[in-house]
């Protein structure tokens, strides 16, 4: 019997703790990460380089990979602040950046590295090329840059990307759409809907392998409204805006956290950027055509809320099982 394919398409904090749980399940497991971020260490490396930004692919990395806690430890240790050219770069950075370099692609890079440190999948860029998010909001302003995105306030309408070195059609990384082609179960988020998941589905490519292929496509809702991105939006919200950037409605299944988070718990200064839970609307749901799945996926941890990932792994799994055969 083959393993199931799952293939996790996003960027941010994230999928590296869904990745994480789900390297320890027998699947064929590919990660596809966003290469829009612009911003603190990566924005510098993308820049100085012209790379793609190497920070989330760093964090994938580690989450996937069997690497002793003592080389984890190393692979992310940041520099002080004070210390010169190297305030605030993660030794993993430099070398994701070096490597780069050496091998003149992040993307052949990144293959190296994760033979280096033995992940359990595949690893891969969504672009080949360092990408510049746009946000176009309702007032019809422009902010360009993931990182000023939510400094503007504003409602967003919708996103966009192009190559930040040139001015050709941002294209997906060789093997990317592949693999969402043959996968039994997509997983998308959790992360921020704007700045990690949607920089993936408007590259075109992308985009219409996501409509066209035969998987399961699973939307992780996050659990908390985001500053800037999504304040007031429900569950339905969220895959609207999913489904307008596509075109066309392409998520099969949401799991939806139904779990409180309890009231004044938020630490707001460690988690500035979250606001309120999302609310729900199973009505909404319902209208776009979505299979609901419902139930605890709430892990607190350390005055933050998280997505318990075993919880979603095991959902995950229940899909992909149902999905193969």
């Amino acid at each position: 019997m083959r393993r199931k394919k799952i293939v996790v398409i996003g960027g941010g904090t994230g999928i590296p703790v869904i990745l994480n749980s789900l390297k320890k399940e027998d699947v064929d497991l590919t990660a596809i990460v966003t290469v829009a971020d612009d911003g603190g260490s990566s924005g510098e490396l993308r820049s100085a380089l012209d790379i793609a930004p190497p920070g989330d692919l760093r964090n994938v990395m580690v989450a996937m990979s069997d690497m002793p806690k003592l080389y984890e430890r190393i692979f992310q240790y940041r520099f002080n602040e004070n210390d010169g050219p190297l305030g605030g770069h993660p030794i993993g950075n430099l070398i994701i950046a070096g490597v780069s370099e050496m091998q003149g692609s992040t993307y052949n890079a990144i293959q190296i590295l994760a033979k280096f440190f033995h992940a359990q999948g595949h690893i891969l860029p969504s672009s080949e090329a360092a990408l510049t998010l746009h946000a176009v909001f309702k007032d019809g302003a422009e902010v360009v840059g993931e990182s000023h995105i939510a400094d503007y306030t504003g409602v967003i309408d919708h996103v966009f990307v192009t190559n930040t070195y040139n001015d050709e059609l941002p294209t997906a990384s060789r093997r990317v759409v592949d693999e969402i082609m043959v996968a039994d179960t997509i997983v998308m988020g959790p992360g921020s809907l704007f700045t990690s998941i949607l920089p993936n589905v408007v590259i075109p490519e992308i985009r219409e392998a996501l409509v066209a292929t035969q998987a399961q496509v699973v939307y992780v809702c996050n659990i908390m409204t985001q500053r800037g991105e999504t304040e007031n939006f429900t569950d339905a919200d969220h895959v609207r805006v999913l489904h307008e950037h596509a075109g066309t409605p392409f998520i099969d299944t949401v799991l939806v956290n139904v779990e409180t988070v309890p009231d004044a718990y938020m630490n707001t200064n460690k988690f500035d950027e979250y606001l309120v839970q999302v609310k729900h609307d199973f009505t909404g749901l319902m209208a776009q055509d979505v299979r609901v799945i419902s139930a605890n996926f709430l892990e607190l941890i350390d005055g933050g809320a998280f997505h318990n990932a075993d919880a979603v792994t095991d959902e995950i799994m229940n899909i992909s099982e149902i999905r193969i055969q």
